[in-house]
């Protein structure tokens, strides 16, 4: 009988031992949460500074913890492989440091910076071109290169400028793009003309967690930033990413990638405003 009526009090305990869980866990999703009030509020003060939100804002933001990065350092031969078929017969330009030529295709390494420049590239089209090869196309034709060499990219933007399109990839890391580990095409009506790429290698998170700042306060931070046209600002797509505050072009070093709001604009959605989300402070 003793027994039996242990097990009830164990029973009774453990029952409110996970309801009073539930609760401080649901506490703590509420905390980092957008509420509609909220969402309403941001609406009105952008409206008031003539910026029109057109897409939906970010729902949640717990504390976040950066990333290690490693400073931008690339393997000439590691980017033969990716770029010459025959790499007897690379001739390296002297006294130009680290230019490559295999035939009429050129690579350079130029600080951060790896540029690949095609045999066939012509760069005939004056800036008013209108591209006949579709963004579709140009996505198909770079997916290719992307899924062969770098399978952790995912195209981030598409933009037309110069009589061509450019297509960028970005590495991702647990959801996140890091914004400066990119791959660039610039592709026309002859194909890809040029790549144009930067990475460090990721070594993992650092630090504890931290908190960010709402979604809100990065867009009130936005709009004083903007407050001084008198044209009507769009706001298209706000997302986060990892950005790295410094570089470094040593290869056994490292700095910290913070987490940043990123808002695109209407108009020049290829320079997207980007939001330290540990200090709400602009970057650019």
């Amino acid at each position: 009988m003793e027994w039996e009526k242990a097990k009830n009090i164990v029973f009774i305990a453990f029952v409110v031992l996970n309801l009073g869980l539930g609760v401080l866990l649901l506490l703590e999703h509420r905390r980092y949460s957008m509420t509609p009030e909220r969402d309403r509020n941001i609406n009105i003060v952008l409206g008031q500074h003539n910026i029109g939100l057109y897409t939906t804002t970010m729902r949640r933001f717990p504390p976040m913890r950066p990333l290690d990065v490693s400073g931008f350092y690339y393997d000439p031969h590691e980017l033969f492989d990716i770029f010459f078929p025959n790499q007897n017969e690379i001739e390296r330009l002297e006294p130009y440091g680290y230019v490559f030529r295999h035939g009429n295709s050129e690579l350079r390494i130029s600080g951060p910076l790896v540029i690949f420049v095609y045999d066939t590239a012509w760069f005939g089209f004056d800036a008013d071109h209108v591209p006949q090869i579709t963004r579709t196309e140009a996505a198909v034709l770079t997916g290719e290169f992307i899924n062969r060499h770098f399978p952790n990219f995912e195209l981030d933007l598409t933009f037309e400028r110069d009589g061509g399109i450019r297509l960028v990839y970005r590495q991702v890391f647990n959801s996140r793009l890091i914004y400066l580990n990119f791959v660039e095409f610039f592709v026309t009506d002859m194909g890809i003309e040029w790549i144009e790429m930067q990475f460090g290698q990721i070594l993992g998170y650092s630090t504890a967690p931290r908190m960010i700042f709402a979604p809100d306060e990065a867009l009130l931070t936005f709009a004083q930033q903007a407050r001084d046209t008198d044209e009507t600002i769009i706001i298209l797509r706000m997302d986060m990413v990892y950005f790295q505050e410094y570089e470094s072009l040593q290869p056994g070093t490292s700095y910290p990638a913070i987490p940043a709001y990123r808002i695109f604009v209407s108009g020049n959605e290829e320079n997207t405003y980007l939001i330290n989300a540990f200090t709400n402070q602009m970057i650019n």
